[in-house]
């Protein structure tokens, strides 16, 4: 049995140096790799301490990825070659074909490795734009130029999608492409909108570490993949993709159905089409009344001007919680807490309203791109009530 080996991630053009290790890891014929960012000291110590970097390996085990560990310790999800293939080969089935990708994310988290990993299934080096110091579009439109597979694909989450689309040349360079995955978290529908009406082929996706990745194309599971619901609306996913299991966890009741994975969302099919209604513990009880964020959040990004937002529930000593919201405006625009809240309030109901209303420069993140709710939360907390 193989020891789990580091594998340092470098940002950048560098990354690239990884290439003929990640075709073996592709292959299977690699030892197990654990990717950790080569320029991040604190976070690389983390991993090792959660995951056992020099220890044997579970059995089929190609790449341990880590969680985004929002809470406790990061897991390890348990990915073999075979389900790194089969994501690849199901994702180009999807799209129209397989094609060269551009890397705009972290590689050592899923979303950015499956981009370089999907780059070499289809016999491509991958275009690459650093993100290490954060994203620029300016580097985005250079990447997309250099780029000559046949077919032309990328990942952003949806931040990246918003800083694109206020540039005129990036929004060109993102319309030119087969296709633009977007996840990682929730994409507002009026950046959804700007997209599809710039011309930009935007394909939204759902998964995570344990699925390798985007399993769920705009609500349709790729092929292979299959998508259940539990009596209290939690989704489960099945399939080639699936992860083995946690790296030291044998008996997590994540994996403990076999062949399935029991995700901590709640969501609804609508037809053959699965729709993501947020995570089971981000439910707001206020005043005994339950509040979906995601739903809230929806209503938010739908006022004009609004640009992102994030929506939790923050302790308050009469109604258990209280909805509240940090929201980041478009350049030039004005908007007061009240109108934003009247705005909710019509279109949900009053209970739904943010009863706090902070606007920020930008929301608190974790990963790539996922909003970090828990900042969100201390930095409500830390400001007190608006209304």
């Amino acid at each position: 049995m193989a020891d789990l080996t580091v594998l340092p991630v470098p940002s950048g053009d560098s990354v690239l140096g990884l290439l003929p290790r990640l075709r073996a890891v592709l292959d299977g014929t690699a030892e197990p790799v654990l990717p950790v960012p080569a320029d991040d000291d604190r976070e690389r110590r983390r991993l090792a301490d959660a995951l056992s970097p020099g220890t044997p390996a579970e059995p089929g085990t190609a790449m341990v990825l880590a969680t985004s560990g929002s809470t406790g310790t990061p897991k390890g999800a348990l990915l073999g070659a075979a389900a790194l293939r089969a994501s690849a080969a199901a994702t180009h089935a999807r799209l129209g074909g397989p094609g060269q990708w551009l890397l705009a994310l972290p590689a050592h988290h899923i979303a950015g490795m499956q981009v370089v990993l999907r780059s070499l299934a289809a016999g491509h080096e991958p275009a690459v734009v650093d993100v290490s110091t954060g994203f620029d579009p300016a580097h985005l439109v250079r990447a997309v130029a250099s780029m000559s597979g046949p077919r032309r694909y990328t990942s952003l989450v949806p931040t990246q999608m918003v800083k694109a689309l206020d540039r005129p040349d990036a929004v060109a360079a993102l319309a030119s492409l087969d296709a633009v995955l977007l996840g990682g978290a929730a994409t507002p529908a009026p950046v959804l909108d700007r997209a599809l009406a710039a011309g930009i082929t935007v394909v939204r996706t759902y998964g995570m570490s344990e699925t390798c990745g985007g399993c769920v194309y705009d609500g349709v599971p790729l092929d292979g993949v299959t998508v259940g619901l539990e009596a209290d609306g939690r989704v489960r996913l099945g399939g080639p993709t699936l992860a083995n299991g946690y790296r030291g966890m044998p008996d997590h009741p994540a994996f403990a159905e076999a062949g399935w994975f029991r995700t901590d969302d709640l969501g609804r099919l609508q037809g053959d089409r699965l729709q993501i209604l947020g995570r089971a513990d981000d439910a707001i009880t206020t005043g005994g009344l339950t509040v979906v964020p995601r739903v809230v959040e929806d209503a938010v990004a739908g006022i004009d001007g609004v640009s992102e937002c994030v929506v939790v529930g923050v302790p308050d000593p009469r109604l258990g919680e209280r909805v509240g919201a940090l929201v980041v405006l478009r350049p030039g625009v004005e908007l007061s807490p009240e109108s934003l809240r009247a705005a909710v309030a019509d279109a949900l109901g009053p209970a739904a309203a943010p009863r706090q209303v902070l606007f920020v420069d930008a929301l608190p993140a974790r990963g790539p791109g996922k909003v970090d709710r828990a900042a969100a939360r201390t930095t409500l907390v830390a400001c007190g009530p608006t209304e």
